[in-house]
């Protein structure tokens, strides 16, 4: 039996409902739409700005599927994990990149927690602002990790706070992010990225649209022949291209990726003391074989603490991974943040406010 009030204008929330059998929680208020499915790692698979029915969140050609109702065809880490991916956007933790040995446990890709279920309670419901909260245990690793997402009425701002605990009697290591996934129909050639200032390198892994081994600043980088590439820029699916880069020493935690033709964005907004680092994930057409098969187009902007696996920077040997010490708890907000643009955006303050070229 459920009492919750059901209103129909002001901020909403409820945890009644179900996507492919997967329990789903819906915010939502005069701008947004959000659905977060609890039962699938508590990714948020719908961000929807109501005005110009834009969805911000990428899907992966498989979309959602319920776990529970097939068995992966071999125990690889990385496709067990690219399985299950549904696109839109995940709390990456405490292990973040490709499988990895964790004191002594195996773990495949992007960590255990994005394939479990996670516990779901409404913490906050009035016309003027509505929270949920998600919880995991981890197995193979020794956290607790919260998650309390929230809207406010008449705004276009999501509030995500995540917090990690060690609930080890020894010190932990983790490598913790946001991992952010934009595609089409949103993400078009025609977009446009704007961020605060940052340094840029690109990982030795074999791309396509980046020089290996480059080190630049925003918005400069070099193509593998030695030409200019402006990131702001977004190349086209036909460009066929799959590339990895990262940003680093960032001024001020913020990006925006702007539509023009639709006139409207989407930016988030995220503290670099602690997310130091940006991972770029670019997909344009690229990527041959499992599991894109030169299908996809979108774009990964994730804030994270960590470089993949935890690996030291070039040049160094001091591994990148986040130190717990024993029964430690750290949290970090970030803002997800919709707005009206048809030429970019020069900042976002930290609670979200945008201001447009």
């Amino acid at each position: 039996m459920h009492y919750q009030d059901e209103r129909t204008t002001g901020c909403r929330i409820s945890d009644s409902w179900t996507y492919r059998g997967l329990k789903t929680v819906v915010l939502e208020n005069e701008s947004l739409r959000v659905s977060i499915l609890a039962d699938k790692g508590a990714d948020v698979f719908e961000l929807s700005h109501k005005k110009t029915d834009t969805e911000f969140m990428w899907r992966t050609p498989w979309s959602v599927r319920n776990p529970s109702l097939s068995t992966p065809p071999t125990g690889n880490g990385d496709n067990i994990w690219h399985d299950a991916y549904i696109g839109g956007w995940q709390t990456i933790a405490p292990t973040g990149g490709p499988p990895q040995k964790y004191a002594n446990a195996d773990l495949g890709q992007h960590t255990e927690a994005t394939l479990m279920p996670w516990d779901a309670v409404i913490v906050e419901d009035s016309p003027e602002r509505v929270s949920a909260k998600f919880s995991a245990r981890t197995v193979r690793t020794p956290f607790w990790i919260e998650k309390v997402i929230s809207i406010e009425a008449n705004s276009s701002v999501l509030t995500v706070t995540d917090t990690l605990t060690n609930q080890a009697e020894e010190e932990a290591e983790a490598q913790w992010g946001q991992h952010v996934a934009l595609g089409d129909p949103f993400l078009t050639p025609n977009c446009r990225l704007d961020m605060a200032p940052a340094d840029h390198f690109v990982p030795e892994r074999g791309g396509g649209r980046l020089m290996d081994g480059h080190v630049g600043i925003w918005p400069n980088a070099i193509d593998p022949t030695g030409n200019d590439v402006d990131l702001r820029t977004f190349p086209a699916k036909s460009d066929r291209i799959q590339d990895y880069s990262v940003f680093k020493n960032q001024v001020e935690g913020w990006y925006a990726v702007t539509n023009p033709d639709r006139g409207v964005g989407f930016g988030l907004a995220y503290p670099v003391e602690t997310f130091k680092y940006l991972w770029y994930w670019q997909v344009f057409g690229g990527g041959s074989g499992y599991p894109w098969y030169n299908r996809t187009y979108n774009v990964g902007l994730e804030p994270f603490t960590s470089l993949s696996g935890g690996i030291p920077e070039p040049g160094s040997d001091q591994r990148t991974s986040m130190l717990f010490k024993p029964g430690e708890t750290k949290s970090a907000t970030v803002r997800a943040v919709v707005y009206e643009s048809t030429t970019g955006v020069s900042h976002i303050s930290p609670d979200g406010q945008v201001t447009t070229l």
